[in-house]
């Protein structure tokens, strides 16, 4: 019987739930001893340890948010001898952690130390590594679900509406979400836009529309221009978190298009939501698929979804470049054959 840890860190995204719930029942079905790490690296760092039982875990999957909660705060930079040290305590065979690239970073230096199983994780579609990513189906639904609701008040009375969407520097969840309601037009990070063409796209529909629905990523911004910061978070790996195109679009558009606008910020909204079909679909495989490479010893390796199938990979390819919406993507063609500003 090994005595496995399970880990959850970085942002929560709809599917953790069933990352774990799926890994648990099969390890548990084989009578192995799970160890719950509570709050990603916080967990470690301060003993925050559950066992876990299957009676606990059942029916998760249907579930946002983590069961055993998580944090992007904390990184190992600096801690690294203080946390191997809390590791040994914890006399753990192996451990599958779900992350992304903060997570997969800080746990780098450890590699030859832990026995580590890894699953990718994040709602930004944007790691390297696999095609596709839990919580990313989730979060381009909330973006779709938004836009044709908003429609209607845009319409009503004959505004332009702006939604902000997650995105620092890659547009995936701007772009498959807008893409699926057929937002008006779609600003990405990828694709600085300019003001004069955007002015004449908005002039232009305004003659036949009564409203029109924008989708900007959180990290969209003009030729010349910077993403904007909304705040800072001292100490945490990404101290910077973008955000206020919306609102600053909005009323740009009042008055240089001379139509009334308003801006809906998204938000943890994308991350809130119970995962769809298709997360729950994604999540059942790589957790069963975790679990067995746990037992099969296969260190050092992730579950990736490539060309339709879950497959394994070294970890250190989801360590990569983050991978971007290129301009020749068929998303993007797609969008523009409707008309869409993108």
């Amino acid at each position: 019987m090994a005595r496995l840890g399970l880990l959850t860190g970085g942002g929560d995204a709809p599917g953790l739930n069933g990352i774990i719930e799926a890994a648990c029942r099969v390890l548990l079905h084989h009578g192995h001893e799970i160890l719950g790490i509570c709050d990603g690296f916080e967990g470690v760092f301060e003993d925050r340890i559950k066992h876990i039982k299957r009676e606990e875990i059942e029916n998760l999957h249907s579930m946002a948010g983590t069961f055993l909660g998580t944090s992007n705060r904390s990184g190992t930079t600096g801690r690294e001898a203080e946390f191997l040290e809390k590791w040994r305590k914890l006399k753990l065979d192996g451990v599958i952690v779900a992350g992304g690239d903060g997570t997969f970073s800080g746990l780098k230096a450890f590699q030859k130390d832990m026995p580590l199983i890894g699953v990718p994780k994040t709602i930004d579609n944007d790691l390297s590594g696999t095609e596709v990513t839990f919580g990313y189906d989730t979060a381009c639904s909330v973006v779709a679900d938004s836009v044709d609701a908003l429609r209607a008040t845009a319409d009503a009375h004959r505004r332009v509406i702006v939604i902000e969407a997650m995105g620092r520097t890659a547009g995936w969840i701007a772009l498959g979400g807008g893409m699926a309601s057929y937002a008006d037009a779609v600003l990405i990070p990828e694709r600085p836009f300019s003001y004069e063409k955007l002015k004449a796209f908005i002039k232009e529909r305004q003659k036949t529309q009564r409203g029109m629905v924008i989708v900007a990523a959180e990290g969209a911004h003009a030729e010349k221009e910077s993403a904007s910061v909304a705040f800072r978070v001292e100490d945490a790996p990404q101290a910077e978190r973008f955000g206020g195109i919306a609102n600053a679009l909005a009323r740009w558009i009042e008055k240089e298009c001379d139509w009334e606008a308003r801006h809906v910020v998204l938000g943890h909204l994308q991350r809130a939501r119970a995962p769809t079909p298709t997360d729950r679909f994604l999540t059942l495989a790589m957790g069963v698929e975790a679990a067995r490479m746990a037992m099969e010893g296969a260190w050092g390796q992730c579950t990736v979804y490539r060309q339709g199938q879950i497959l394994r990979a070294p970890i250190a390819d989801l360590m990569g470049p983050v991978r971007l919406v290129s301009d020749d993507h068929r998303w993007v063609k797609l969008l523009q054959s409707l008309g869409s500003f993108i």
